[in-house]
């Protein structure tokens, strides 16, 4: 199966509570919430969760 990692925006400004990516198998093994951007303001100020 592949994997799904839950994000969540920490920025003041931002009113998004959290978000799911879902990956297919071709993700490379060195992706990180560090590459992606929050869909609600465009930051970047993104942490990984644990649901």
């Amino acid at each position: 199966m592949p994997s799904t990692m839950e994000v969540k925006c920490v920025s003041d400004d931002c009113e998004l509570d959290m978000f799911e990516n879902h990956y297919t198998y071709d993700v490379p093994d060195d992706h990180a919430v560090e590459d992606l951007s929050c869909p609600y303001c465009g930051g970047s100020n993104l942490v990984e969760i644990e649901v």
